[in-house]
């Protein structure tokens, strides 16, 4: 596997310490996230989950823990828009250039609106997709935060 991405070039040119954890991804998971946090031997709420979501059709790329739910209706308040709903999978890897499973929120093809949820800011470190099946990055929230010029909000269910 390498462990050169769009995700951890980006990460790289935008000068963030960042480790990168490869773990075996199973693609038959009910929860790809949580399925890694478990092979990483990591607190679920350490490991954020990227996800593509429409808010008034317009693409948002939203990260929340890998044991918590997107409200939609939260989603769509923070970005100060009025409904929301998940990113269907193939236009989800047509716009960001990764599979599901490997959507990283770092170096996509096209940047759109990002937003993060509040509770992540807390940790001092979190796990972010790093743009393949089965590899994250470790690094400060307040970082993904800042390379992503993201909104921090309360999105879980």
């Amino acid at each position: 596997m390498s462990k050169a991405t769009p995700a951890t070039r980006a990460l790289e040119a935008a000068g963030v310490a960042f480790t990168v954890h490869t773990y075996d991804y199973d693609p038959d998971a009910e929860s790809i996230g949580l399925q890694a946090a478990a092979a990483l031997g990591e607190d679920p709420a350490l490991v954020l989950k990227t996800l593509m979501a429409l808010v008034d059709g317009k693409p948002v790329c939203v990260i929340v823990p890998s044991d918590q739910e997107v409200s939609m209706k939260k989603l769509a308040a923070a970005v100060r828009g009025k409904s929301a709903q998940m990113m269907k999978p193939p236009e989800a890897e047509r716009l960001t250039g990764y599979k599901v499973g490997g959507i990283s929120p770092f170096g996509q093809r096209k940047p759109v609106r990002t937003v993060i949820e509040q509770s992540a800011l807390a940790h001092d470190q979190v796990y972010v997709n790093g743009g393949q099946r089965g590899l994250q990055v470790r690094l400060s929230p307040a970082d993904v935060r800042h390379v992503l010029k993201a909104i921090a909000a309360e999105l879980v269910a």
